[in-house]
């Protein structure tokens, strides 16, 4: 029998967005690393997280 190791959130990293599937409750992201794009992004608005993936 194989035990399964619980994945540890990335403290580093606050997330709100409760709909992605790597959210936690108290807005912990269980994402092993996330990605930011838009290379030549000059404000928040134009900046996405391409990590996000939808709770199924």
């Amino acid at each position: 029998m194989q035990i399964k190791k619980m994945p540890q959130p990335n403290e580093g990293i606050k997330c709100v967005v409760n709909t992605c599937h790597y959210y936690g409750s108290g807005d912990h992201c269980y994402a092993e690393k996330i990605e930011v794009q838009s290379p030549n992004a000059k404000s928040t608005e134009m900046t996405d997280c391409a990590t996000f993936l939808p709770e199924s």
